[in-house]
């Protein structure tokens, strides 16, 4: 017999060779039924593997994030199965589950390419391996005779290649095939298709079958535009046929939330292929709502304690030398120029020169926490595969803050932040957070393991102490320090990344600051990166997705229109536009040289908070007609009456999103 611990700490006891499916069957038929895999001594695992004695285990089930994951992998698998059979010669890559989907790109033979037509072909061969109901058979083979196995798949080859001479998986791609160690797990559902993967996966593929292909895209190997292009199918897999179906209309509707075409339609920015790509220039609408985010964060910030600082667009190499940027984010990085005193670079982070601003001069303790604040614009060099909008972007300005403190004053410090970032989300009309919790890369970081320790730990203590719930992500910090990523979910439920708090105990070290202590001794600050939009431009595409355009009415940026029912009308129609100009409101006025309804859907188009429609009844009683968005329409208010409410709205949204 084996002992076996169960989530709630209950022993119990099971024959010896128990598999995890053998578990769940043990506690429930409906368990069993919903399970995809077991978690056992914190490592996933098939059910059909025996269980160890004394194992700590819990069952994967479908609808968990968990469970969704294998069952998202298990169908790229067999849509890498259906692409094989379809397409002979065919060479398949990589297939891991992602945010809601799953992908798998694969080398055509004869330079074919898939078409969208293609999707239904592979779709269809897809559900006829599902409906054979083969099973997800698992074996481990050595070094040489996985190479053999996969002598006709290179790719698979320079995957066991790659990672077994390094013996570690050195990129998140490697993770998804092969584990680290001597031996390599393969998996096949029929003996003629045979995968290489690290699992676990779904039992059989009849536990499948509520996906989706969704689109086709082209994917260089590994990223790398030298590489061989290659074609990457995407997909989407659920738990059940409601849970598809209801993703399938969040994208519909995603789809009409997207940030460049609203941007297009609305006239708020655009990407102009002569600037190159990930570079965008700011209309004079979407300017206006940029502007009112800068100066909300520069207010917020002044009544916060920060100091604002400014700092050039490039810096010397040396500089990224000392910070480790040259080291660890080289690749992040834009080329070098070479100029007569030295080579500089566009600076990547705004860090290293605030270090050179604390740096300027001798500090006392009573100066800390100094707090220092600035709108810095910086540049990454983002593959152009990964270019999406202003979601990835390659020059961004961030409400960037470095913080220098005592360790005493860290937790503490820590504690105010994560008050000020959810105040400043929720302003914006967030309401649901997420929190992580990013741990040290143990391939990639530099200072000493204790200080990493010491900063992880000051970083759970401010998330503990504020009662929130938080996810480690192990292996996700920055090479300087831990941190805590807050992510919140729009309108339609999907979860975007935006602020973060850094704890860096490196970069004081690596530019030797020093403060005066109450003990007349020098003395290390500790520095907190942290950013609340994370970048105003990113920010700016999320709220307008949040909105789908119909920005609250402080934020938009023409907030009424006056039209005017015919010319005779236009006097008074400008005198209205005056008076709510006079009283704030960002006002225009759409003169009658088209007819009414036009002019009214026009505005309506552009989603404004409120249209004003005067004519011959209201010119002689000094009225509008109110026509809000999402509202009812109303006749004959009076201008005065519209405009105190208008200027009171306003002003009180915009006090609460100050002191929320």
């Amino acid at each position: 017999m084996i002992t076996l611990r169960l989530p709630d700490g209950t022993p119990r006891e099971y024959p010896l060779g128990t598999t995890a499916a053998d578990v769940a069957k043990s506690i429930g038929s409906r368990l069993a039924k919903s399970a995809v895999a077991a978690v056992v001594n914190g490592e996933q695992m098939d059910l059909s593997a025996p269980v160890p004695d004394g194992a700590d285990l819990s069952i994967v089930t479908r609808e968990t994030d968990d469970g969704r994951e294998v069952l998202r992998h298990s169908t790229a698998h067999v849509m890498a199965q259906a692409v094989v059979a379809l397409y002979p010669g065919a060479k398949f890559t990589i297939g891991p589950a992602i945010t809601d989907g799953f992908y798998y790109d694969f080398e055509l033979p004869e330079a074919k390419t898939f078409s969208e037509d293609d999707l239904d072909v592979i779709e269809a061969k897809m559900r006829e391996i599902v409906s054979q109901n083969q099973p997800f058979v698992r074996s481990e083979v050595s070094v040489d005779e996985a190479l053999a196995l996969f002598a006709d798949q290179p790719y698979k080859c320079e995957i066991i290649e790659r990672v077994t001479s390094m013996e570690a998986a050195t990129d998140e791609t490697d993770a998804v095939d092969v584990a680290p160690g001597s031996a390599i797990s393969v998996y096949r559902n029929t003996e003629s298709f045979v995968d290489l993967c690290r699992g676990p996966h779904v039992p059989s593929t009849g536990l499948l079958g509520h996906f989706r292909l969704r689109r086709v895209a082209g994917a260089y190997w590994r990223g790398n535009e030298k590489g061989p292009m290659l074609q990457r199918i995407y997909g989407t897999a659920w738990e059940s046929a409601a849970a598809l179906e209801e993703h399938l209309n969040r994208l519909i509707e995603a789809e009409k939330r997207d940030h460049r075409k609203l941007a297009t339609e609305l006239d708020l920015l655009s990407f102009p292929s002569e600037l190159g790509g990930g570079l965008a220039v700011w209309h004079p609408k979407g300017a206006i709502i940029r502007k009112l985010m800068e100066d909300y964060s520069r207010t917020r910030h002044e009544r916060g304690g920060y100091d604002f600082v400014y700092t050039p667009h490039l810096a010397n190499a040396k500089l990224f030398e000392t910070s480790g940027h040259l080291d660890f984010y080289a690749d992040g990085m834009y080329p070098p120029m070479e100029m007569d005193n030295g080579v500089y670079y566009p600076k990547p982070m705004n860090c290293p020169m605030h270090c050179l601003i604390f740096r300027g001069r001798q500090r006392s303790y009573r100066e800390l926490p100094l707090r220092l604040f600035e709108l810095g614009t910086v540049y990454r060099y983002e593959r152009a595969g990964t270019l999406h909008g202003l979601m990835r972007i390659r020059g961004f300005t961030q409400d960037d803050s470095h913080i220098y403190c005592t360790r005493e004053q860290l937790a503490d410090e820590v504690a105010s932040l994560l008050d000020f970032v959810l105040s400043v989300l929720r302003a914006f009309g967030f309401t649901e957070f997420t929190f992580n919790l990013s741990t040290k890369n143990p391939a990639k970081y530099v200072g000493a393991d204790e200080i990493w320790d010491e900063a992880t730990e000051a970083l759970r203590e401010a998330l503990e102490r504020h009662g929130l719930e938080f996810a480690i992500k192990h292996g996700d910090a920055a090479f300087y320090g831990p941190k805590i990523d807050i992510d919140v979910k729009d309108a339609i439920g999907r979860s975007w990344q935006l602020s973060t708090i850094q704890a860096d105990f490196n970069l004081p070290e690596r530019f030797g600051l020093e403060y005066v202590g109450a003990d007349n001794q020098r003395h290390r600050p500790i520095m907190l990166h942290r950013a609340l939009f994370g970048s105003v431009e990113r920010f700016f595409g999320v709220l307008v997705e949040h909105y789908a355009g119909a920005f609250p009415t402080w934020l938009a940026p023409v907030q009424v229109r006056v039209l005017p029912v015919a010319q005779a009308h236009e006097a008074y129609a400008r005198e209205v536009a005056d008076r709510l100009a006079e009283a704030g409101a960002r006002v225009d006025v759409a003169h009658a040289d088209d007819q009414l309804g036009k002019r009214i859907r026009s505005a309506k188009m552009e989603k404004l908070p409120y249209v004003l429609v005067v004519g011959e009844e209201d010119l002689a009683a000094r009225t509008v007609g109110v026509n809000p968005r999402g509202g009812e329409v109303q006749r004959g208010v009076g201008l005065e009456e519209f405009v105190t409410a208008f200027t009171t709205d306003v002003t009180m949204a915009t006090t609460q999103a100050l002191t929320a």
